[in-house]
């Protein structure tokens, strides 16, 4: 599991490369514990929204204009955040320790700013110079594709810059551990304040917890959406039920005279459901052109799930027409226990 440990150093650490070496001997620390897989650091979390973006330039492509300058999202991140997050390395290495100041200059990119730039081809090796800095940087890793913004947003172009060669404060830990991490924050919050005791760990919180944070609103769409649509099926069964009902009444009559004659009660039932499922089934049919129009509209709502999702779409057809049955199958029961002649008598 996940553990996100937001912290700040305080103004005493006014020297980025302080920062830096603060959150290497927390990491560090925190490696060393029991329980922990992988333990990283950075700038902007993903499902948080907290992004920052740049333009950047390819080394060996003329200089585009200002205004046709490609841009990428970027972040910040120590050598084991790749691990900590379970992030794929496809191409190439993660970062590592030996790239500090003193090393070449390097960079990681996602996969989709790599399949948009170099398309089937060998992206590790090539160089680009990101927007704020001067010298180019040379890619020595693609990773897989991180939402940052949110589930419903595809995965935007991003760029890894390592802590070590752009030192930051206000970095976000992130732990990944093989037991408990309620029991491994305090832990945490310990090993943070042996360090230093006056910097606060102001949040902690489970990647669980980010991850329903960002789908609140969601969430709380689907529950409104879920709630007016169980009222509409309750509805829609009653109808079903009140006009199938009503229908079969009006036959009371010719179920008697058939039962008179010698009809059989199941006979009478198969006959019944027969005209019943026939009604029902053309509903089913109406209503299944009308959904498969309108469910798009809630695309925006769904998640890994097509607006036409054929199980979803099978599961409510069946219920609607097994209400159908049952609305048919209750008063024509009843219809067969008059007596025929009393039921005669009566038309």
């Amino acid at each position: 599991m996940e553990i996100s440990l937001p912290t700040a150093p305080p103004s005493k650490y006014a020297d980025e490369q302080q920062q830096a070496t603060f959150y290497q001997q927390f990491l560090a620390q925190m490696g060393r514990t029991p329980g922990v897989i992988a333990a990283g650091a950075v700038l902007s979390l993903p499902l948080t929204g907290a992004e920052e973006s740049t333009g950047f330039f390819i080394e060996g492509q003329p200089r585009p204009p200002a205004n046709q300058i490609p841009e990428a999202d970027y972040t910040i991140v120590t050598a084991d955040y790749f691990r900590a997050q379970s992030i794929p390395v496809l191409q190439g290495r993660a970062f590592t320790d030996a790239d500090n100041p003193s090393a070449s200059r390097v960079i990681i990119i996602n996969e989709a700013l790599a399949r948009r730039y170099w398309p089937n081809q060998a992206v590790v090796g090539k160089r680009l110079t990101v927007g704020f800095e001067k010298e180019p940087r040379e890619i020595i890793g693609v990773v897989g594709n991180v939402k940052q913004r949110s589930l419903m947003v595809d995965a935007r172009s991003s760029m890894y810059l390592p802590l070590l060669q752009r030192p930051t404060g206000g970095m976000t830990v992130i732990v990944r551990t093989s037991g408990d991490p309620a029991a491994l924050a305090a832990i945490a919050r310990a090993q943070v304040h042996a360090i230093d005791p006056t910097i606060p760990v102001t949040k902690v919180r489970t990647m669980d917890e980010i991850f329903s944070a960002s789908v609140e609103q969601q969430r709380f769409s689907m529950l409104l959406v879920g709630l007016f649509g169980g009222l509409a099926v309750v509805l829609a069964a009653i109808g079903i039920y009140g006009v199938m009902g009503y229908t079969v009444t009006q036959r009371k009559h010719e179920i008697a005279v058939r039962m008179a004659l010698g009809a059989q009660t199941n006979q009478v039932l198969k006959l019944v459901l027969k005209d019943g499922l026939l009604l029902g089934s053309v509903g089913v049919g109406i209503g299944l052109i009308a959904a498969f129009a309108l469910t798009r509209l809630m695309r925006s709502l769904l998640f890994e799930v097509r607006p036409t999702d054929l199980q979803t779409f099978v599961a409510v057809s069946v219920g609607l027409i097994v209400v159908a049955l049952v609305a048919c199958l209750v008063p024509a029961l009843r219809a067969t226990k008059v007596d025929p002649l009393v039921a005669l008598r009566y038309e």
